[in-house]
């Protein structure tokens, strides 16, 4: 067990401990070759990302706010809820001994401002003469009426305006949720590749080593053959200290890079993972798991999408200003009938009553509305031109992503020549070091170089993938990220 890599040797033996333990407690007569050791699964990117698709607390957090959005509009919407009220009265001294109950159901409309009502009245005893209106029969008066309005509050009002606003502020809480998703599954794709690369690093460089540890002991046979001088051992442990410092050094990094993916790759219960050295993929098909859809359309950005509700929201508060500026101009009409016997208002309660009435007004002045109507045509343009600046910005970011990607497929091509021919020359330098036709500093320099070589193709490979990651997020590539459930819409 290598020193550097103690708490992940410890997490994996910590790991192992269950299964050891239930292979022990199998069934009687369980043979040996079933206990046999089952190797460790591969990491691929795909699991790190339903992993933190599922469990990255930015993400739930994210769709908490969602929640929290919709629970906002739920109370907008407590504006048009049906209200139910009693309202009475009595003289409990005095000449007049009236008595008077009413309750009233008042309903506002959805696609008006006005309202809708029905109510029921009944009184006893007598009432002064100013009071004649609170008379009813025995059985009391039942009326039902209307508010509509014709011109100010008929296409939008204050309580439809807050309700559109609500609706506005769900579907931004929406695709802020996507965008965090977005960003956060962007940076688990960086994170899982920056410790794919520190892992096949930290083998070129163990695999350097090992070459040095099998040359020692070849060079020590020699030496006490007296085929080879007594200082090359010197040499050769320099050279071993000098590799093992190399070795330590990738330790650190793959370590770093594990702790930091374990941000993301997160277990069932949402608890953080250090994957261990065992699980890292192979050299040849560790950055090719990631496929970027060619498709792509502006709209899909969450950004852009937020931008176009924050010009709905003020579009809807331009509209709720112009209709502060109209005039009042409502039309009300109700039904009323009392039934049973005469009351003490006498037989004029009796007959059916039907009254039609208007109510007209009109602002000489409404400042408030004017400035109002003002700030929200400045808002309107402010956003205006974010848009179209922000869809600028991101067709010169994607075609950049572009233009990096192209550089990193060149780059790849020259580094993996470069490694192929590294590697040649330090078997060829090895083989003549072994017939004693080359020297021990030149065979060490072609082993370090093809190792170099190989970093150097690591490196170019990482880029490359991180490339596509970026462009992934740049393009809202969902199903690349591992969000195709989220969708293009908002986040159910």
């Amino acid at each position: 067990m290598r020193p550097g890599l103690t708490l992940a040797a410890l997490l994996t033996t910590a790991l192992a401990i269950p299964a050891a333990a239930s292979a022990q407690n199998g069934s009687p007569g369980t043979d040996a070759q079933a206990t046999a050791p089952v190797a460790t699964p591969v990491l691929t990117l795909n699991e790190v990302l339903r992993a933190s698709a599922r469990s990255a607390p930015q993400i739930i957090a994210a769709l908490n706010r969602t929640r929290q959005a919709e629970a906002r509009a739920l109370s907008a919407e407590g504006a048009f809820d049906l209200v139910f009220s009693v309202d009475g009265r009595s003289r409990v001294e005095g000449y007049y001994d009236g008595t008077s109950i009413t309750g009233e159901a008042k309903q506002p409309l959805l696609d008006n401002g006005g309202y809708v009502y029905g109510s029921y009245r009944n009184s006893r005893g007598e009432f002064p003469i100013y009071e004649d209106k609170s008379y009813t029969n025995r059985a009391g008066e039942l009326k039902v009426g209307a508010l509509y309005s014709l011109l100010r509050d008929r296409l939008i009002d204050s309580r439809r305006s807050k309700t559109r606003l609500a609706d506005n502020d769900i579907d931004i809480a929406r695709f802020e949720a996507e965008a965090t998703a977005i960003g956060v599954q962007s940076r688990a794709v960086s994170a899982y590749q920056k410790w794919v690369a520190a892992g096949l690093k930290l083998r070129a460089y163990e695999a350097l080593l090992d070459l040095a540890r099998t040359r020692s002991r070849a060079i020590t046979r020699q030496v006490e053959l007296g085929a080879r001088p007594e200082i090359l051992l010197t040499e050769n442990e320099q050279n071993l200290v000098k590799r093992r410092a190399l070795v330590v050094q990738a330790e650190r990094d793959f370590r770093g890079a594990a702790n930091q993916l374990s941000l993301y790759y997160r277990d069932l219960n949402g608890n953080p993972v250090v994957v261990p050295e065992e699980r890292l993929p192979g050299q040849d098909h560790a950055f090719d798991s990631m496929t970027v859809s060619t498709d792509f359309a502006l709209e899909e950005r969450p950004d852009v999408q937020i931008l176009m509700e924050e010009i709905d929201k003020a579009s809807t508060q331009l509209a709720l200003a112009e209709n502060n500026l109209r005039p009042r101009l409502d039309l009300k009409g109700e039904v009323a009938k009392d039934i049973g016997s005469e009351g003490l208002g006498g037989y004029s309660r009796t007959p059916t009553e039907v009254i039609v009435g208007v109510h007209f007004s009109v602002p000489l002045q409404n400042r408030a509305a004017k400035g109002k109507l003002a700030e929200t045509n400045a808002k309107i343009d402010e956003l205006s031109i974010k848009q179209r600046y922000l869809r600028e910005q991101i067709q010169a970011e994607v075609a950049g992503i572009s233009i990096a990607v192209d550089t990193a497929l060149q780059l790849i091509d020259t580094s993996s020549v470069e490694r192929d021919l590294a590697r040649k020359l330090a078997s060829a330098e090895r083989r003549r070091f072994e017939l004693g036709s080359s020297d021990f500093f030149l065979v060490n320099q072609r082993e370090e170089t093809a190792t170099d070589a190989e970093v150097k193709l690591i490196e170019a490979r990482a880029r490359i993938a991180a490339a596509y990651a970026e462009l992934a997020a740049a393009t809202a590539d969902r199903e690349a990220l591992g969000l195709a459930g989220m969708g293009p819409s908002p986040i159910p």
